[in-house]
């Protein structure tokens, strides 16, 4: 059985736990493969050098919607590294106002663009702001991504689906005491479910108060298969070759 971490900021110099132990943890959990997830300039920097050294671990980047005030134009620069999949995580925060939304907006098309040009998927970080991010959305015709740590409402995860996207759950839901999200989850059709982690946040049920890790992929897998009565070989077939045909993971 093979599992994929489809989002996690392990290579970041903040990370608290040592690296070789988590990911010996992780490839004895069965997670062979684990995508690395820029956050803005640095973290995409770094994202690019842990996957040259580590095998089975790809990398994104981008600059997340908090930190666009800071800029992005360094990204180009990485597009030529080994290993890159994904541009991402990008998108649109209105929950927070760490960077002003007319930057957060110019920020989006702006890296739509970068991942177009480069012929990349793209992981979304939506929050509170769907009405604007769908008409951001509208205007590239032909992205392809997911949309990140997926927690909205059946009609967002509606529109999602009719634009090809996958959607990304993580610990949240095995956490999640809102019978409506529960519900949501449970209508994700397994052909677009993604699994991730977001080490170190998050950390699924049975381990919150840990830091989060790649391996605990393993545990949302195991409740998503316990929600849909099926097998976990089941859950871990089809969100591994999810991840492959969208990252084009090898």
């Amino acid at each position: 059985m093979q599992l994929t971490d489809t989002h996690c900021h392990i290579h970041e110099s903040s990370y608290p736990l040592a690296s070789q132990d988590v990911l010996a943890r992780a490839h004895e959990a069965g997670i062979t493969r684990m995508i690395c997830v820029g956050t803005n300039e640095k973290s995409s920097e770094e994202a690019a050098a842990f996957a040259q050294n580590h095998e089975g671990v790809y990398f994104s980047i981008g600059v997340h919607p908090h930190d666009t005030k800071d800029g992005w134009e360094k990204l180009e620069a990485l597009t030529k590294a080994p290993k890159l999949v994904a541009v991402g995580e990008i998108g649109l925060d209105y929950f927070y106002t760490h960077s002003p939304r007319e930057v957060q907006l110019e920020a989006l098309e702006a890296q739509l663009d970068l991942a177009l040009r480069h012929d990349l998927p793209v992981i979304f970080h939506v929050r509170e702001a769907f009405a604007d991010f769908w008409s951001v959305f509208d205007n590239f015709k032909g992205i392809k991504g997911e949309l990140h740590s997926f927690t909205d409402t059946p009609e967002h995860l509606e529109q999602a689906l009719k634009r090809g996207l996958f959607i990304g759950v993580n610990g949240i839901s095995t956490f999640t005491k809102s019978e409506a999200q529960r519900a949501m989850f449970a209508s994700i059709p397994l052909e677009r479910l993604l699994l991730e982690t977001d080490a170190p946040f998050l950390t699924p049920a049975p381990f919150r108060g840990k830091v989060n890790e790649p391996a605990f992929v393993r545990q949302i897998a195991e409740f998503h298969a316990q929600v849909r009565d099926i097998p976990l070989d089941q859950i871990a077939h089809v969100s591994t070759a999810n991840a492959q045909t969208l990252f084009k993971l090898l």
